[in-house]
């Protein structure tokens, strides 16, 4: 994985993380890392069920498109807002 792979998944990452705290209702406070880790981990959440949706035939890892990016980000925002942040705070 080069420098570039890196810079470029974070930047998709803040993107999708950006656009899932844009759709998710009601006002969500996080900073820039926190939203591209939403965006990075929402993607991979995205791949996975593109994966179960779509079986590829060699069986590999199936990628997100940003769709299913958004759909994980949103997921992951729905788990930390009802389970981590209720907890910590």
């Amino acid at each position: 994985v080069g420098v570039m792979h890196i810079i470029w998944m974070i930047i998709v990452g803040f993107i999708v993380g950006l656009i899932a705290r844009f759709i998710y209702p009601g006002a969500i406070s996080l900073g820039f890392w926190a939203t591209s880790i939403v965006g990075i981990i929402g993607s991979l959440i995205g791949g996975v069920i593109g994966g179960l949706l779509w079986r590829r035939p060699d069986g590999k890892f199936h990628p997100a498109g940003i769709i299913l990016s958004i759909v994980g980000a949103l997921i992951v925002l729905w788990l930390y807002l009802n389970f981590i942040a209720t907890r910590v705070g």
